[in-house]
C-alpha cells in the first residue's frame, strides 16, 4: 500500500467525469492495490471518504469511512465502504444544508444542501452488488463522494457564498451552531 498525492481544486483531473470499471478490471491485482492505496491515503489525511479522481485516476471508485473522524466529530461511524461505478437516487425531495470540506479544497468549509434519504447502488470491491439506503449525513457523505465521479466539488453545490469559511474561521465562529445542526440531523434521520 502506498499513499499517494491528493489532487488540489483547479487540478483538471477533479473536473473530469470518471469512467466506469469492469468486473474483470475491478478483481485486477492493480486495481486492487489502487483501492488498497485508496483507503491507505483516505486515512491518513483523516478523510471521511476519498475518491478516485482525487489521487489521479479518473474511474468510478471511491471509499467512504467514519470512525470518530477528527475533522467531522458529529459525523456518525460508517464502516469501511467500497462503492465501485455507484448510482445515487434520492428518495423524496427532502434535503438539509450540510458543512462540508474537502480533502482537494483545503482549508475550506462551507454548506452545500444534500438530499436527505438515498438509494445508494454500487459494486464492492470484490463485484458483489450493493444496495442500501443512506440517511442524514451518511446521506451527504455518499453524495459529497459520489460528485468527485462526474466531476463536482462542494464549493459548485455551495448555494450561499457567505457560508464558506476558512478551517480556522470555522472552529472560531460556526463550529458550536453547525455541530447543534448536525446533531439535530442526526436525532432526525438516525445517521
Amino acid at each position: 500500500m502506498a499513499i499517494r498525492r491528493i489532487a488540489q481544486i483547479g487540478h483538471p483531473v477533479l473536473r473530469e467525469i470518471s469512467r466506469e470499471v469492469s468486473v474483470e478490471q475491478l478483481r485486477s491485482d492493480e486495481m486492487q492495490r489502487f483501492i488498497d492505496d485508496l483507503i491507505e491515503t483516505m486515512r491518513d489525511a483523516n478523510g471521511a471518504g476519498l475518491a478516485a479522481p482525487q489521487i489521479h485516476e479518473p474511474v468510478r471508485i471511491c471509499v467512504i469511512e467514519v470512525r470518530n473522524n477528527p475533522r467531522y466529530p458529529e459525523r456518525p461511524n460508517i464502516p469501511l465502504t467500497v462503492l465501485v461505478n455507484p448510482r445515487l437516487t434520492p428518495i423524496g425531495d427532502e434535503r438539509f444544508d450540510n458543512y462540508e470540506g474537502c480533502l482537494s479544497v483545503p482549508d475550506l468549509r462551507g454548506v452545500a444542501p444534500r438530499h436527505a434519504v438515498l438509494r445508494v447502488e454500487a459494486l464492492d470491491r470484490h463485484g458483489a452488488a450493493l444496495d442500501f439506503v443512506a440517511r442524514g449525513l451518511s446521506a451527504g457523505v455518499y453524495q459529497h463522494e459520489v460528485d468527485h465521479l462526474d466531476g463536482k466539488l462542494f464549493v459548485d453545490r455551495v448555494v450561499r457564498p457567505s457560508t464558506l469559511s476558512t478551517w480556522r474561521e470555522f472552529e472560531r465562529h460556526h463550529q458550536a451552531s453547525a455541530t447543534e445542526h448536525a446533531r439535530a440531523i442526526v436525532a432526525r434521520y438516525g445517521s
